[in-house]
């Protein structure tokens, strides 16, 4: 998957979650809730300043994808998923203790994809400097 449509994906997930939060929690609950996982936004953010670091510093170079041969698909994702879902059914109370989970995967699956970012800009960097090239 590119990472426009990645980004677009995440975006698009954003939105709808939100608003089935403010639909069936009220502002009120659904700030709390967000403002609850503070320290996992703090860390997203320090990731998202880690990338831009490293997109600055590769920019207008030939950056190699290493993630390429991944054989983690959507099908994947979603199944794990699922059966989180069902879990927290069972174990949070139903269906609002449910979707109270999704900020934190949501949360994750950013954090997820910035790591593996970072990791594949940095191996790129290594090369360039094992090149000397960079």
């Amino acid at each position: 998957m590119s990472q426009n449509r990645l980004k677009l994906l995440f975006l698009a997930s954003f939105g709808a979650m939100m608003a089935v939060y403010l639909l069936v929690l009220g502002e009120y609950k659904t700030v709390n809730l967000i403002i609850d996982e503070y320290i996992f936004i703090a860390a997203a953010l320090l990731l998202f300043g880690a990338s831009f670091f490293y997109k600055r510093k590769l920019k207008g170079v030939d950056v190699i994808d290493f993630n390429a041969g991944s054989n983690l698909t959507l099908k994947n994702t979603l199944l794990v998923f699922l059966a989180f879902q069902v879990m927290d059914y069972i174990y949070e109370d139903g269906f609002k203790g449910m979707i109270s989970q999704w900020f934190i995967y949501w949360i994750m699956g950013v954090i997820g994809v910035l790591l593996m970012d970072i990791i594949n800009s940095y191996k790129n960097l290594k090369l360039l400097k094992l090149r000397g090239q960079f």
